[in-house]
């Protein structure tokens, strides 16, 4: 077999591949021994049907055609290695001659991994926000924590903001009760706008047993986005009482003794979650700066297979899973269709753009994923998946995406290389020290998952060298 690479642009070549007939001997002889399988000639048994019946019978352009896509993927993935080529997706294929005893010659275009230039990124700087944790922040934190612990008792009064109601809810429609718009023994705290428009203004000065109707437009059921008139009627109003912040409470909502006690453990884990933004502030920064400074091609079919996976992701799985569909989710956001596509366009080039720079800095620097690394970041994974970790890892092996996993890791090891490189401050003129590696690349590897989002990239070239087949497109070239 003889093979040469022609390159058409920075991210697509054209193979030309020329094999000679006695190489295609073992894909004859498969073809040969499949048609035997599939069908009967009069006076032979099924499977013993000589080569020259079946060539007379059939005819050898059968048998050549069969050969042909059988060896196809074999010869296609030679020449790949012989070219040393990082490959993208399936290849375009043309035969372009086929000689019976003599000849197959072949062109095969197929996407590349763009070469790129690491840029110096030793002199990167990035500003990052200062960690300060004020005395609101923690008394906000140990309100919320006393929230937790409030309790509720019924009172003979109207109800005010804060106070939890009692409610009944009947909805009608064009005057008919909707066949889902009842509800019985509803509790809700007013002001917490948790269920619908205008329902604060109504129930606010009732008393139990009073009763109002106002008009709203429905958030979900069969008659989401309609307006519809709702009746409420007040069961029962009940205040919501306080415990008192002193160390009785302390004991009751956590391990320590005194509330001072709680309240320093409420600034070290703020400082700490402040800490953790820092970083993945910093990440985040630094990894725009790389971008800008590397010239970084994109091919157009990867690219448009990237826009269009994060589309099905977020249209059949995140918004799904609220009960929007895209227009719905569009008018939330207040975005029309274009800016919506213009943007996932440039997420899409970005996460691209990220995985390509940040693994061929991996192959400069040498960096390798070792096992402690691969479960620390399968438990992260596991966390933000809501499943337990023995599930996130059946479910991982199983759709074949260790590898996937281990890119992750890998590129969160070298966008940590980058950070340590940069010069970080924060916006008080602060050197900002991100001393500790490990979890600097574990929360590296979370910046670029984040980034990549859709994994499209890998999954192409998982799929590629998983299948190693071509797109064979026959010309039937006879001899």
């Amino acid at each position: 077999m003889k093979s040469a690479v022609e390159t058409l642009n920075p991210t697509r070549v054209r193979l030309t591949v020329e094999v000679p007939f006695e190489e295609l001997k073992d894909s004859l002889d498969a073809a040969y021994k499949k048609i035997n399988q599939q069908v009967t000639v009069k006076g032979f048994r099924k499977g013993k049907i000589p080569a020259r019946v079946i060539d007379q019978r059939f005819g050898r352009g059968a048998v050549l055609e069969e050969a042909v896509n059988d060896a196809l993927p074999k010869f296609y993935t030679d020449a790949v290695n012989e070219g040393e080529l990082n490959v993208l997706g399936q290849p375009e294929v043309d035969i372009t001659e086929l000689k019976d005893g003599e000849l197959l010659a072949f062109t095969a275009e197929v996407d590349i991994r763009p070469v790129i230039e690491i840029p110096d990124y030793s002199g990167i700087e990035v500003t990052v926000d200062s960690i300060e944790v004020s005395d609101e922040d923690v008394d906000k934190s140990v309100e919320q924590l006393r929230d937790r612990f409030a309790s509720t008792n019924p009172v003979e009064r109207a109800a005010a903001e804060g106070d939890v109601v009692t409610i009944d809810l009947e909805a009608k429609v064009d005057g008919e009760v909707l066949p889902d718009g009842v509800a019985t023994g509803v509790q809700y705290t007013i002001g917490s706008g948790e269920l619908l428009d205008g329902i604060d203004e109504a129930v606010t000065g009732l008393e139990a047993g009073g009763e109002a109707t106002f008009t709203s437009e429905l958030k979900g059921g069969a008659a989401e986005g309609k307006a519809a008139e709702v009746t409420v009627k007040v069961t029962q109003v009940a205040a919501r009482e306080l415990p008192e912040l002193d160390d009785e409470f302390a004991q009751m909502a956590s391990e320590f003794d005194t509330l001072d006690e709680l309240k320093a453990d409420s600034r070290k884990r703020l400082e700490s979650s402040k800490q953790y933004d820092q970083a993945t502030q910093a990440q985040e920064r630094v990894l725009d700066e790389l971008l800008k400074l590397a010239e970084v091609p994109i091919p157009e079919k990867l690219l448009a297979e990237e826009i269009n996976t994060r589309k099905h992701n977020l249209e059949h799985h995140q918004l799904g899973q609220m009960g929007l569909d895209l227009a719905k989710y569009l008018e939330i956001q207040g975005k029309t269709e274009e800016e919506f596509d213009a943007e996932t366009k440039e997420q899409a080039e970005k996460g691209i753009k990220t995985q390509f720079i940040l693994d061929e800095l991996v192959n400069k620097e040498k960096l390798n994923v070792n096992q402690e690394e691969l479960t620390e970041h399968l438990m992260r994974r596991a966390q933000s998946s809501g499943m337990s970790p023995d599930q996130f890892a059946q479910a991982v092996v199983e759709g074949g995406q260790v590898p996937m996993l281990v890119g992750e890791v890998a590129r969160g090891k070298a966008l940590a290389v980058v950070v340590e490189a940069a010069k970080v401050t924060d916006t008080n003129g602060e050197i900002v020290d991100l001393d500790d590696e490990d979890d600097e690349a574990a929360e590296a590897a979370e910046t670029v998952e984040s980034v990549e989002a859709a994994d499209s990239t890998e999954a192409v070239e998982a799929d590629t060298k998983a299948e190693g087949k071509a797109e064979e497109k026959t010309d039937k070239n006879e001899a």
